[in-house]
């Protein structure tokens, strides 16, 4: 997974500079992490970035719930799953 990029601004930035912090996020794909008194307080994305990053944590809940139900033998074979499907996709024609 390619880490995402980082740069560090004072909350004054979003007020004064803005639309260079803006340009980050979206052009060079940076997180902007804004602090307060020295402290991170809230981080900016591009919006592309966020729909991407919220699609890998709802993917990564899943698998989490998947490999629950594994591990508790909450599990049907292969076949028998495809058959439901199939038969709840023909119902919807």
């Amino acid at each position: 997974m390619q880490s995402l990029a980082e740069s560090i601004r004072p909350s004054a930035d979003l007020r004064n500079r803005y639309g260079e912090i803006s340009r980050l996020c979206r052009e060079q794909r940076e997180a902007v992490i804004i602090t307060v008194n020295g402290r991170g307080d809230t981080v900016s994305l591009g919006y592309e970035q966020y729909q991407q990053l919220k699609a890998k944590v709802e993917l990564l809940e899943l698998l989490g719930k998947a490999e629950d139900d594994v591990r508790n033998g909450r599990v049907a074979p292969m076949q028998s799953s495809f058959d439901a499907l199939r038969a709840e996709l023909q119902k919807r024609k």
